[in-house]
């Protein structure tokens, strides 16, 4: 197991976790999933406003809880894989532009050229 990022790897392949995460993503951003939590809540609701037992509000709460977890992760996954697809296309661009600009010596080239690996510092 190894704590580096997915989109760190360098062969590029997606593996089982890459997959996955996208399937969850995928689920989790369809009308299906949004009228469950829907329903989820409505029945937290229900449960509390009849008066049920204490372990139907407490299996409710639970499964509310648990799901909000898993969204949480998949969350930072998401937010995780777009900030690292971000700043390769940035670089790809800082890069062309370099090349392009490789017979004009200026301040910008230097610029370009400090961006192209300004997430390494940070």
């Amino acid at each position: 197991m190894t704590l580096s990022h997915p989109a760190d790897r360098t062969d590029g392949a997606r593996g089982r976790f890459e997959r996955l995460a996208e399937a969850a993503s995928n689920l989790t951003s369809s009308p299906a999933f949004s009228l469950f939590c829907v329903l989820l809540v409505a029945a937290f609701i229900a449960v509390h406003a009849v008066g049920l037992s204490a372990e139907w509000q407490i299996l409710v709460g639970d499964a509310m809880t648990a799901i909000t977890l898993l969204l949480l992760a998949l969350l930072k996954n998401a937010e995780r894989r777009a900030e690292h697809a971000v700043q390769r296309k940035l670089d790809a661009i800082a890069a062309a532009l370099l090349e392009e600009h490789q017979s004009h010596q200026g301040g910008a080239h230097e610029e370009l050229r400090k961006a192209i690996r300004m997430e390494e510092r940070l």
